[in-house]
């Protein structure tokens, strides 16, 4: 039975690639990625030469359909998103579901988690920590589920492009300048 490996990828620093990822990358027969560009980058650091596959949000399903046909042929595929680990709001959930509805094994290599790094320095405490990843660009859903998580009381980690940060900020000072 071939398998698929999710493989988690450096954030920032190619330096906090594991040994498992780096040998994962040279084991299979193809890899599959959010962007090739950004992809073959990392690998050509590491002295790595695989086939690329895309395999980003706007073609998830049709990519999937794709690399099952390489897992039904018996190959290894492993899958890489730009940064961080796939399936964390980043393309890959619905890879991984549909290669394991096929009937194939997904197998993750743990790596760098934005997510994980920024709540180990953040010092926000207490038990209750909500990740809801990236809001809706929407200026009123945004500001909606905005007061939301503000009105829980937990800590709350939120993912946002460099291009809207400022507007994002915005919102949440005009709703609770605390």
């Amino acid at each position: 039975m071939s398998t698929l490996y999710i493989v988690g990828t450096p954030i920032g620093n190619l330096g906090d690639i594991t040994f498992r990822a780096i040998e994962t990358f040279k084991s299979v027969d193809v890899i599959a990625c959010e962007d090739t560009r950004h992809t073959l980058q990392l690998l050509t650091h590491f002295d790595i030469r695989k086939p690329l596959v895309s395999c980003r949000s706007q073609n998830e399903e049709t990519a999937a359909r794709k690399i099952i046909g390489l897992l039904d042929e018996g190959k290894n595929v492993a899958y890489a998103s730009d940064a961080g680990t796939p399936g964390i709001s980043d393309p890959g959930a619905v890879l991984a579901g549909l290669v394991r509805k096929s009937g194939h094994t997904v197998v993750p290599i743990p790596g760098a988690s934005a997510f994980a790094s920024l709540v180990s320095v953040a010092g926000a405490g207490g038990k209750t920590l909500v990740f809801e990843g990236f809001l809706s660009p929407k200026p009123g859903r945004r500001r909606s589920r905005l007061r939301e998580l503000l009105a829980s009381g937990d800590a709350v980690v939120l993912y946002e492009s460099p291009f809207r940060i400022v507007k994002l900020l915005t919102d949440i000072a005009d709703i609770n300048s605390d």
